[in-house]
């Protein structure tokens, strides 16, 4: 399954951040989700292997779940796009205000005895 697909369900999103604390046993997942039966949790979890979010490992009769963040590079790598993209225009839009203002405000006159100001870096 696709990551953004996996981590679309809320239940899901909560699953991964809990483990993001440590391993835990499917049963201490369900009991997070009281109003969730354990075999639909176990349902999340599989989904969740299937994305890459989150792997399993048997120790003696219990099977502990563990988030693995390396699928969520994808994601990731996603969100910078957008955000790098969302700053492009912003700054764009930035740049063709301060360009439209200076070219509709007529320039002030300074008198021959006037020096520029400067800002003093202190």
């Amino acid at each position: 399954m696709d990551v953004f697909a996996a981590v679309a369900d809320p239940v899901r999103r909560r699953i991964v951040a809990l483990l993001g604390d440590g391993p835990l046993t499917a049963g201490a997942l369900a009991a997070a989700f009281p109003d969730i039966s354990r075999p639909a949790v176990s349902r999340h979890l599989r989904v969740l292997r299937e994305a890459g979010l989150v792997a399993a490992e048997t120790v003696g009769r219990e099977r502990y779940y563990r988030a693995d963040h390396g699928a969520l590079r994808e994601i990731d790598r996603w969100l910078a796009t957008v955000r790098r993209q969302a700053w492009d225009q912003r700054l764009d839009a930035l740049g063709t205000e301060v360009h439209r203002t200076r070219r509709e405000r007529p320039a002030e006159p300074r008198t021959t005895d006037e020096e520029p100001t400067t800002r003093s870096a202190g």
